[in-house]
């Protein structure tokens, strides 16, 4: 058996440390890097078993330049809404790959703590359940695995909760206390789950490690990209400044606005979402708390 992971950032290097526990776990990426086990791209495609550890907007574009299929069982770790399109990552992995080759990951998982061997628990989602079942069997005792079928949950739970931190880090830069926060992740589930049922989400995915599970995490802790820029931008702080500071992805800056635009294309009602769009584009914080208040 062979894997190899798609994406050196810190997250693919994670995945690579958990998995390497009970295999040979290959890994490669765009640049060179001093890891063990770095492939070039070449070799690592030629891995029956293929784990995706790239942002979520460049995938669609790295697929077209880079990948052909010709058999591989492929592990989606990535998270987030393309924007422009508003097409989910298991749309744009469908163009390249057949249904029954594709599996999704989902939980609370921030790559710093799976790197120190510390415990959660993730989802391994897919339409095809054996595939889902070997995919879990490959990580370490560390994390607990569970399968499901319902990826598209699994998908605007990755999404949506990385939109909702930054609401998290902007109602704690503005330090409008522990209610509001508590307040503002819990209508935002309620909006997550509206938004996902919109497209044919489980209930209980919303409730689970994918949806309830990933959103606390991700929404109080400033180990959270995504949540940090929350906080600069309550500071004030420019966006492109953020961005260029942070040094990292933050999905949820893009995935925004892809969620503002199916909403009003869908007439479904995500206020928090919306304001955080707004927000990105320039709107005051303050002044969207009182509309948020007010609506």
């Amino acid at each position: 058996m062979s894997i190899a992971v798609i994406g050196a950032g810190k997250w693919g290097q994670a995945l690579q440390f958990a998995l390497s526990r009970n295999f040979t776990c290959k890994i490669t990426s765009r640049q060179q890097k001093s890891i063990e086990n770095f492939v070039n791209l070449e070799e690592a495609l030629t891995c029956q078993y293929l784990i995706f550890a790239l942002p979520a907007q460049v995938v669609r574009g790295w697929l077209e330049t880079h990948f052909s299929f010709s058999g591989q069982k492929i592990l989606v770790a990535a998270k987030g809404i393309e924007q422009g399109s508003g097409a989910f990552l298991n749309e744009i992995f469908a163009n390249f790959v057949p249904e029954d080759h594709l599996s999704f990951l989902s939980g609370p998982s921030f790559a710093s703590e799976v790197i120190q061997g510390l415990p959660t628990a993730l989802v391994i989602n897919s339409t095809n359940d054996i595939l889902a079942k070997e995919f879990a069997s490959f990580f370490p005792s560390f994390i607990k695995t569970y399968t499901s079928k319902d990826v598209i949950g699994a998908e605007v739970c990755g999404a949506y909760k990385n939109v909702l931190a930054i609401a998290s880090g902007i109602c704690d830069g503005l330090r409008l206390g522990n209610n509001a926060r508590a307040s503002l992740i819990a209508r935002g589930l309620v909006e997550m789950r509206r938004f996902g049922k919109y497209f044919g989400a489980q209930d209980e995915t919303f409730l689970g490690l994918s949806g309830a599970g990933d959103l606390f995490l991700t929404a109080s802790s400033t180990l959270s990209r995504n949540y940090r820029v929350g906080l600069f931008l309550a500071e004030g702080k420019k966006l492109e400044d953020i961005l260029i500071a942070l040094g990292e992805v933050a999905e949820g800056v893009f995935t925004s606005a892809a969620i503002f635009e199916l909403s009003l294309k869908h007439t479904i009602y995500t206020p928090i979402a919306h304001e955080i769009a707004l927000i990105l584009k320039g709107k005051e914080p303050r002044i969207s708390v009182k509309d948020l208040l007010a609506d």
